[in-house]
């Protein structure tokens, strides 16, 4: 593959996919499209700038011919998805944008590689998919039963794969990946939102009794998983992508607050969000027999790892919670945190 497409390559967890990359071929030209909506940042591709083999395009993937141009400009040969609205409380806000790009951006991208000869298309999916699981553990056969319209908006994404799959024949693969933490998220997700909120010792919002149960995947980890699949996952094949850390969420704040040196009365119990899923679970058989890929990082040095990359960059975050992000910030836990309980 001389060109890769990676769209959605400005956000959390596709910069880190484009910064390994960049590094690992240097003589692959990698091309970032990415609409740069409020969760995408270019500061998080600075480390690649000035790479040779990296390009950047703003544009939207649910716009075709933005696409298509990208695509015969690079001859693009293969195009992995990170292009996604991923956070479940804003699906329940406001869920418009989640179709938009996780179902109809999609089918763009997979039209258009159809049309245009791209050989492979890798799809960046989730574990949400599977909806929750009191015991065990999901296997890819399972069936997704989405509780949240982001999760929906994801299965729906993963359908349209599938059928360009059956139907055209093009090389498709799918990654399911657990709750995935590291440098450069944005700070709506629990792990940078309690860390940043924590280093201002400002109040911790945890949803209902913070027994929900995640499965906790580094970003590295997930990204090296991605990369092998890319490279060797069989046509058409779903690969689950487990960290293979169960945690609780009130034990992840509570290691946070350790890590920084803050006390647990910053925790504050607020009213649970509308079909919180209680547990997700996945098994990695299938990737470690096929692909032995097996996640590196242990849960406790990844999030140290984590606190201190934030402590140390507060260049990157502070000017991100300003302006819309506490507009949200308002709407989401103003009413829950007046009501809360210690």
């Amino acid at each position: 593959m001389k060109t890769i497409l990676v769209t959605g390559g400005a956000g959390f967890i596709g910069s880190a996919f484009v910064r390994r990359t960049v590094e690992k071929y240097p003589d692959t030209t990698i091309v970032v499209l990415d609409k740069l909506t409020y969760a995408g940042n270019l500061d998080n591709l600075l480390p690649v700038h000035d790479a040779p083999n990296y390009h950047f395009e703003r544009g939207d993937i649910a716009h075709r011919q933005t696409v298509q141009q990208i695509i015969e400009r690079y001859g693009v040969e293969a195009i992995v998805n990170f292009a996604a609205e991923t956070h479940v409380d804003r699906s329940i806000l406001e869920p418009d944008a989640f179709i938009q790009t996780d179902v109809v951006g999609l089918y763009v991208l997979l039209d258009a590689a159809r049309q245009m000869g791209v050989q492979r298309v890798h799809h960046v999916s989730t574990d949400e998919v599977y909806g929750s699981v009191a015991e065990g553990f999901f296997r890819e056969g399972d069936v997704l039963e989405p509780n949240s319209p982001y999760a929906a908006s994801k299965a729906g994404g993963e359908m349209m794969v599938r059928a360009y799959h059956v139907t055209y024949g093009l090389h498709t693969t799918v990654t399911r990946g657990s709750n995935t933490f590291g440098p450069y998220q944005y700070p709506e997700k629990l792990a940078p939102f309690f860390i940043t909120e924590a280093l201002d010792d400002r109040p911790l919002p945890l949803y209902g009794d913070g027994m929900q149960v995640r499965d906790w995947l580094y970003v590295d980890d997930h990204c090296d998983a991605i990369d092998a699949v890319l490279h060797r996952g069989a046509p058409g094949a779903i690969y689950n992508i487990g960290g293979e850390h169960e945690l609780h969420n009130i034990e992840v704040t509570r290691f946070i607050l350790r890590t920084l040196g803050k006390p647990e009365s910053l925790i504050r119990h607020v009213a649970d969000r509308p079909g919180h899923d209680r547990r997700y679970a996945l098994t990695n058989d299938k990737i470690r027999a096929e692909l032995s890929w097996t996640p590196q990082h242990t849960f406790e040095e990844a999030m140290v790892a984590t606190v201190r990359w934030y402590q140390a960059n507060e260049w990157w975050w502070r000017k991100i919670k300003t302006g819309e992000y506490l507009e949200y910030y308002k709407r989401q836990y103003a009413e829950r945190l007046a009501g809360a309980g210690g």
